[in-house]
């Protein structure tokens, strides 16, 4: 690359079985048999968290249906992937397919006296960003001139995917995106920026300073490894300039895909990244550590602990006193804005805010920079209507003007790790907020629904006087949120559960019985006794919260993805039940037109089975395909000939 020799890249892993273009039904996942649990509901009994609250109740809510009572040990082997195909079972990626696995694009953006910010490079060339994204990344790519960011800042930024624009290698990236907790699903419709910004004071330039972004674009909300990455990169890429940025892309096309659960290893300039992708069978609360196997592989490989996660601590300590109301806001999807001296405090506060309700996903829109010269600006600051359920990081100080009218506003100064305990700081009235030199707080009129918890307050001041480390004080706000977010979501997952038809519902010759509708006065009624009194020791009003989280985005978010794994479950064991009937019996008591019917119904039923992803094994797919099969040989030549013929 422009002279340059490459390092010697670890040879890439063969893709996992299924990862592209699968032989029919072999990545579905298995399904639960029919009469698992006492109830006799087709597998509720996953849904509803047993022996209490406990971790695991989520880590099974996360990850769907998950086999039943075929025992824990066959179940867990039923879940593991497949083992890899030999590569040339697997279909071959093309030339940079394994660099979009995880970038859209490296932009550089520099500053043209005429022209302001613009992108003067983009790598790969061939990819595409339309007239609207590139203004987009130009304006997101440098702090605001107010924020005298001088020498090296990172942050990132999230921006809207212009409509009408396929993405290469859906299907694929698809698969992948499977195997992921729900909370760290790519969004089709936005992307991320991860930006590394350097200002230096540069006599020979007529503005008397260098200014440039090296900005990677992606789908992928993996700030840790990208932020680490820029810190390898963009230093070097400041002196050596293109011809460097072609090697670092050339690094990143022999990288394996970005597979959740595995150990991966990435080169890139010297460097191996060691690192692993949660996926939704890891218990929430817990990270499996990624370690160097051998002393000498430190001076070469760097083992990342996390892929996704900011310091929550060090972002949550301005505003030390008021974490649980935060929570709450974030949790009912309220209109939320930060307020900080530069994009580095601004992004990592809201990506720490929408991780504090985790492992639930946080389903309004969230931007963690946001300019007045965004695409969305008249959008979000209209005051015709009420302020939208999003969080916006800002630092204009024009915002505190423009935005005064939100009902939540956190003004945060310049993040550092507090040597002494930090002082008690009260809620702020808004009309106190006139400028974006007002002092740091929480400026809001809302009235947390529960009860304030001292013993997470003093735990984590204790830790502060005990100079105990960032890490470990993260640690213990992640754990404390984890805990409130299961206590609060657990109740609403039984409730749910019981919405599930009966097993003897389900009649291989019905349609699939549809789920019973969500009624919010019987679920209240659940509350009495079983409600987050039995995992949480917090008091307040549960109700009055509950109400109000289902009126909001975040509800209607969980829920519908709820409705679909449940709805899925049923047609999978409507497949099963198919498969137990002796279907080429009923052919023969049938006329051929009713017989060619079936067997249309039923083709449909397997290609329907793959396309959705139906949690459906393989030797089922295989019991119905051979049924379609034997009906088929049944049946006069002519038909046969025509029905063998047919994929439809």
């Amino acid at each position: 690359a422009g002279g340059r020799s490459l390092p010697t890249a670890t040879p890439s892993p063969p893709l996992p079985a299924g990862m592209v273009w699968p032989p029919l039904g072999a990545r579905l996942a298995p399904p639960t048999p029919l009469g698992s649990g006492e109830s006799g509901r087709g597998d509720a009994s996953h849904l509803t968290p047993r022996g209490g609250a406990g971790v695991g109740a989520m880590s099974r809510r996360e990850r769907g249906p998950e086999p039943g009572a075929g025992g824990a040990e066959a179940a867990a082997e039923d879940a593991e992937p497949a083992e890899p195909e030999s590569p040339d079972q697997c279909l071959s990626l093309l030339p940079w397919d394994r660099f979009s696995a995880w970038l859209h694009c490296v932009c550089v953006v520099g500053f043209d006296l005429e022209l302001g910010q613009a992108v003067e490079v983009i790598y790969p060339p061939h990819s595409k960003l339309t007239d609207k994204e590139r203004t987009n990344i130009c304006y997101l790519s440098f702090p605001d001139s107010n924020s005298g960011c001088l020498g090296d800042t990172q942050f990132c930024f999230r921006f809207r995917q212009s409509p009408g624009r396929k993405v290469s290698l859906c299907c694929f990236l698809d698969q992948l995106d499977r195997d992921l907790p729900i909370y760290l699903k790519k969004d089709s419709a936005y992307y991320y920026g991860y930006v590394y910004f350097r200002q230096v004071r540069d006599k020979s330039l007529k503005r008397g300073y260098f200014q440039k972004s090296l900005v990677l674009i992606s789908k992928l909300p993996y700030v840790h490894l990208f932020h680490t990455m820029l810190k390898k990169i963009a230093p070097e890429y400041f002196e050596k300039s293109e011809a460097f940025l072609e090697a670092v892309c050339s690094d990143i096309d022999r990288w394996p895909p970005p597979v959740p659960g595995k150990v991966l290893q990435l080169p890139i300039m010297g460097v191996i990244l060691k690192l692993r992708i949660p996926t939704y069978r890891d218990k929430p609360g817990t990270t499996p550590i990624v370690q160097n196997m051998h002393q000498a592989d430190a001076q070469i490989s760097m083992a990342l602990p996390t892929v996704h996660e900011v310091d929550l601590f060090r972002c949550f300590c301005p505003v030390f006193f008021h974490i649980q109301m935060l929570w709450e806001l974030v949790l009912l999807g309220e209109p939320l804005v930060v307020m900080a001296p530069s994009p580095a405090e601004s992004s990592e506060t809201v990506l720490a805010l929408v991780s504090c309700i985790s492992p639930l996903k946080y389903c309004s829109d969230f931007r963690p920079y946001f300019t007045i010269h965004d695409s969305e600006f008249k959008e979000y600051t209209t005051r015709t209507q009420a302020p939208p359920s999003v969080i916006l990081g800002v630092t204009n100080p024009f915002f505190a003007k423009t935005l005064q009218h939100w009902p939540h506003i956190i003004r945060i100064g310049d993040i550092k790790l507090p040597g002494e305990v930090p002082k008690q700081v009260k809620v702020k009235k808004l009309k106190n907020l006139k400028t974006l030199d007002s002092k740091p707080g929480v400026y809001t009129s809302y009235k947390p629904y529960l009860n304030k918890d001292e013993e997470i307050v003093k735990q984590l001041q204790k830790g502060v006087q005990q100079k105990r480390p960032t890490e470990a004080q993260s640690v213990i706000l992640r754990r404390y949120f984890l805990e409130l977010t299961e206590s609060f979501i657990i109740p609403l997952e039984r409730y749910v559960a019981s919405l599930m038809p009966l097993q003897k519902c389900i009649s291989p010759w019905k349609s699939p019985p549809q789920l019973r509708q969500f009624s919010q006065d019987d679920f209240m009624k659940t509350l009495e006794k079983a409600g987050p009194q039995l995992t949480s020791g917090l008091k307040g009003n549960w109700i009055g919260l509950y109400r109000h989280f289902l009126k909001s985005p975040n509800f209607d978010g969980w829920f519908r993805s709820r409705q679909k794994e449940m709805t899925q479950k049923l047609e999978a064991l409507h497949l099963e039940a198919l498969c137990n009937e002796n279907l080429v019996f009923w052919s023969q008591k049938h006329t051929e037109v009713e017989t060619v019917d079936l067997v249309l119904k039923l083709k449909n039923k397997l290609l329907q089975a793959d396309r959705e992803h139906l949690p459906v094994k393989t030797d089922t797919l295989k019991k119905l395909q051979a049924h379609i099969n034997d009906i088929i040989l049944a049946l006069p030549d002519d038909l046969q000939d025509i029905l063998l013929k047919t994929g439809t």
